[in-house]
């Protein structure tokens, strides 16, 4: 689809991370992240946009929201309604595109996005939508990679050395984050990061206790930045 990035990453590619422990422990904090950000989601409409295999989609869920996750990948999908039958969660599936939303104006009271604006020729047209698919007032909580950390060096190497999904990231920070969101209408209420070691199950082992000190104190060297915002008022 227009604007989006054209090398497919299938459930399999999610299995095979999370079943090492790095991608387990680094998964966790991040979506740990994501739901602190999140707060109370009770009864409250929820789209996950870019939703994946669910993962997100069925902890939101867990946690009382009327979830819809949104997907442009048919086979991320169906491994979302498997996770969720699992788990006894209620999510609709809705097959789109995010940068054009299937949904009328104010149909969500929250927006989850996660690692979707570095995929993304024109983050400004999607943030639009999320802003018109939410209620005033309504909040966003997005998830990007940072620009300033050991893990988006690795990640520019291995785009150079010709792995296609990488050659296709553009990677933030959290200045560039804060204006993209204000530019959109956004008032970010705030931003942290997490994932502060480097690609190593030892080193995440190690400093998991610092995590969350680290990530109110700073941005730098993040490996993920997440951020809560709120659309504006009527």
């Amino acid at each position: 689809m227009a604007g989006l990035a054209t090398v497919a990453i299938g459930p399999e590619t999610y299995s095979a991370w999370r079943s090492t422990e790095l991608g387990a422990r680094t998964e966790r904090l991040e979506q740990d992240l994501i739901l602190r950000l999140a707060g109370d989601v009770a009864d409250q409409r929820v789209l996950d946009a870019g939703c994946g295999d669910g993962l997100l989609a069925v902890a939101l869920a867990a946690r009382g929201a009327r979830v819809t996750g949104l997907d442009a990948d048919a086979g991320m999908l169906a491994a979302g309604a498997a996770r969720a039958e699992v788990a006894g969660a209620m999510i609709r599936p809705v097959r789109g595109a995010i940068e054009r939303l299937p949904f009328a104006d104010a149909s969500f009271d929250m927006v989850a996005a996660v690692t979707v604006l570095c995929f993304i020729r024109d983050p400004s047209r999607v943030l639009a939508e999320f802003r018109r698919v939410l209620v005033p007032g309504g909040s966003l909580v997005i998830g990007e990679l940072n620009r300033w950390s050991v893990w988006a060096l690795r990640r520019r190497v291995r785009g150079w050395l010709g792995a296609p999904l990488w050659r296709q990231a553009h990677f933030t920070d959290a200045r560039r984050l804060r204006r993209l969101l204000a530019g959109a209408g956004f008032t970010v209420e705030a931003l942290e990061g997490c994932v502060f070691y480097p690609p190593s199950a030892w080193l995440a082992r190690t400093t998991a206790r610092a995590e969350s000190r680290l990530g109110r104190l700073t941005t730098f060297g993040a490996a993920f930045l997440a951020a809560r915002a709120i659309a504006p008022p009527p």
